[in-house]
């Protein structure tokens, strides 16, 4: 009898498979947890960190940053590369303060670069080129993000995008909510683009993860 794997199953084997995290991180997921916090999670982070390793990241740009999760995971990597800088961007004072004080304790002091600002403006207001741009604002804003994060990736960069299976919402085509609309507007621009390499990794909410070429 064939046997059918589960979804569930699937994202709690891969969470199974990512290395210890410092407490500091692990007191990061338990409040993603218990306040409901859209972060990305350890095994999407990890991913993150192996990204940035493996193109030897010196420069990281986050759009929309949370309370530093994946910041931590980013910085670890530029970190192991042999430093650089990264870039944590909110649009909350709290946000930023909480982060501040998470990736200080992780020792990430002098690697961090925090800003309260509305990302993608922020974005255009930052020289480039970057190594890697990570997507995680406000889903209406996505598919006029594109071209800002085109401009400043360099050649050979990643672009790595949250949430693109929208908890499956993407799936109802009777759903014509703004946010899901960018999503499937955002995706078909990139997967089209002849520029872009493009890959969605269905892990946790679907991470789509961009060469640009």
């Amino acid at each position: 009898m064939d046997y059918v794997i589960k979804w569930e199953q699937v994202q709690e084997y891969l969470h199974s498979l990512v290395p210890p995290r410092p407490q500091e991180m692990l007191e990061m997921e338990a409040y993603a947890k218990k306040e409901g916090f859209p972060a990305i999670g350890p095994v999407c982070g990890y991913l993150c960190y192996q990204f940035a390793r493996m193109v030897s990241a010196r420069r990281i740009f986050e759009l929309g940053s949370g309370y530093g999760y994946s910041t931590a995971w980013f910085a670890k990597a530029v970190k192991e590369n042999g430093g650089g800088q990264v870039f944590h961007v909110v649009w909350d004072e709290k946000l930023s303060a909480k982060a501040r004080s998470h990736l200080s304790k992780l020792g990430y002091d002098g690697i961090v670069t925090y800003r309260v600002s509305e990302a993608v403006q922020a974005l255009k207001e930052t020289e480039g080129p970057f190594d890697i741009i990570f997507n995680d604002i406000d889903k209406e804003g996505y598919p006029e993000s594109l071209p800002v994060i085109k401009e400043k990736l360099r050649s050979g960069g990643i672009l790595i995008i949250d949430n693109m299976l929208w908890d499956g919402e993407i799936f109802d085509k009777e759903n014509k909510e703004e946010s899901t609309i960018a999503i499937r507007t955002f995706t078909k621009r990139i997967t089209k683009d002849p520029d872009w390499i493009v890959t969605l990794v269905p892990i946790r909410d679907g991470m789509i993860v961009g060469y640009k070429r």
